[in-house]
């Protein structure tokens, strides 16, 4: 019972960061020398966009094109925007970035063919535009939004998480943890490189659902039963992460690439992916590793775990089967 209660706990507590925190994406592209199309999109807070403002520099002519869209859980603007002058060495600024969690990509595309990719964040809102995107800032940008982005899947980490707890033994959760990786680098991959594809809310709703197959796995194998995920937890690891590949693939194309440096954004997104996924598996190795020093296998607190995942990915499934009608 107590442990039934924790997992509804748990639900009050995580329902609210089912998704990971979404980044903002700004989009500049040159169509003349002084005339810009601006496409600005930011995550939606129900119905409403959040107090996020552009702050162009030089005071330009801004018109905008249309009403705004609403595109899943994004608000999408567009504009054309005549500068007064260059638009490279000028200060751009994001007011209200500083009052909140989310982080803006911004990518401009010049007439020249150059691109120059950034990230704003609430701790560094406004940013001299620089003429062209070195590798270096390509490689650091998509890292980071990789990392990010697992750290703040709370559904992608209680997959990892409940993998852990099934699979015993260091080299056993290495084959485990590996083939998840390499699954969903497949579809990521070839999702992005429009290969492949699979709708957005049914993946999300059926990442939510293998969650729950691995919560109830757990309480099977604690009473004793032998399954496929206890004998081999490596190939049901690598079957659900071909499909939490396509959900990497959503959020990063939410974002947006760099027409001109695909392969290496991809690449490096895939890196701070696992980054975040070996930083998240070394911090649960050393709690698993104290837990058990205190016993906690003995008694009815086995089950915490399991019931806990258990309900916060079952809410999760009926939420979003919801979503798809909402």
């Amino acid at each position: 019972m107590r442990a039934l209660w924790f997992g509804i706990l748990m639900i009050c507590g995580l329902s609210l960061q089912a998704h990971e925190v979404r980044p903002g994406y700004l989009q500049l592209k040159q169509i003349d020398q002084q005339t810009y199309e601006m496409f600005w999109k930011v995550p939606s807070i129900g119905d409403a966009a959040p107090k996020l403002r552009v702050v162009l520099p030089g005071n330009p002519e801004i018109t905008q094109i249309g009403r705004p869209q609403f595109s899943g859980t994004f608000i999408v603007f567009n504009y054309h925007v005549k500068f007064k002058g260059p638009l490279s060495g000028q200060t751009l600024f994001i007011e209200g970035l500083k009052k909140t969690l989310i982080d803006v990509l911004v990518r401009i595309e010049y007439l020249t063919g150059e691109e120059v990719v950034f990230m704003l964040q609430p701790d560094k809102d406004q940013m001299v535009v620089p003429g062209r995107t070195t590798t270096w800032d390509v490689i650091k940008t998509y890292t980071y939004l990789g990392m990010i982005h697992i750290w703040m899947g709370i559904d992608h980490l209680l997959f990892v998480l409940a993998l852990m707890i099934i699979t015993l033994g260091f080299k056993k959760i290495l084959k485990t943890i590996t083939a998840f990786t390499v699954a969903h680098s497949i579809t990521l991959s070839l999702s992005i490189l429009g290969y492949a594809s699979l709708p957005g809310p049914p993946v999300e709703a059926v990442i939510a659902l293998s969650i729950v197959f691995l919560a109830v796995e757990i309480l099977r194998i604690q009473e004793g039963k032998q399954t496929l995920t206890s004998r081999k937890p490596w190939l049901v690891a690598f079957v659900f992460g071909l499909l939490h590949g396509f959900g990497f693939a959503g959020a990063l194309t939410d974002v947006g690439l760099p027409q001109t440096e695909i392969p290496l954004a991809l690449a490096f997104f895939n890196v701070g992916v696992e980054i975040g996924q070996i930083a998240f598996v070394i911090v649960v190795l050393m709690a698993l590793w104290a837990l058990r020093k205190l016993n906690w296998k003995k008694g009815s607190y086995q089950k915490i775990a399991p019931y806990a995942i258990g309900s916060v990915a079952a809410f999760w499934v009926v939420e979003r089967v919801v979503g798809f009608w909402g």
